[in-house]
């Protein structure tokens, strides 16, 4: 067993488009500001609260940031799976700084999209249904990747008329699994 673990789950809203930057050797590194929010009501007034937390995450895996600059867009909801690190840098000043970010790189990197994909003229372009059940999603794992999501995955849905899209399973299964 490790010693230690340094694993970092947000589920979030991106509150702009992603940045992705382009190498010359045909590399991409993509950089996405993802908000996370709770809210309660206050018990001494009554009022509703609300509480906001940026988090800025770079993407470092090719496959995964092609997917982000492909389908993600300002207020998508993601799911990332990543490690905290830590950089040390130099500002105009020559004075030292840090940014602490959320990384996805290697083979444990999981992004997944919530809501569908939002083509660049806006909209679902796939993953989505017609008529009320689960919106499909694309799970992108950068040692891979798990086409599905939850249940719509890569599949055009187009003309769904209802339940969940694609997946292959019927909505009332009838089993004995008792959960």
């Amino acid at each position: 067993m490790a010693g230690s673990v340094n694993k970092v789950i947000i589920v979030g809203n991106l509150g702009a488009d992603p940045e992705v930057k382009s190498f010359q050797n045909g590399g991409k590194i993509c950089n996405l500001r993802v908000a996370t929010s709770e809210s309660w009501n206050d018990r001494a007034t009554g009022e509703k609260k609300e509480k906001t937390q940026w988090h800025q995450v770079v993407i470092k895996s090719e496959g995964l940031a092609g997917v982000a600059e492909r389908f993600l867009r300002k207020g998508s909801k993601v799911y990332l799976e990543g490690q905290i690190e830590t950089r040390k840098w130099q500002d105009n000043s020559g004075n030292d700084r840090y940014s602490t970010e959320v990384v996805l790189s290697g083979p444990r990197a999981v992004m997944t999209m919530l809501d569908g994909a939002k083509s660049a003229g806006g909209g679902d372009s796939w993953g989505g249904n017609s008529g009320g059940g689960q919106s499909g999603g694309y799970n992108q794992q950068s040692g891979g990747g798990n086409q599905g999501g939850q249940s719509g995955g890569w599949g055009q849905t187009s003309g769904s008329s209802g339940g969940s899209s694609g997946g292959g399973f019927d909505d009332d299964l009838d089993d004995d699994v008792p959960f």
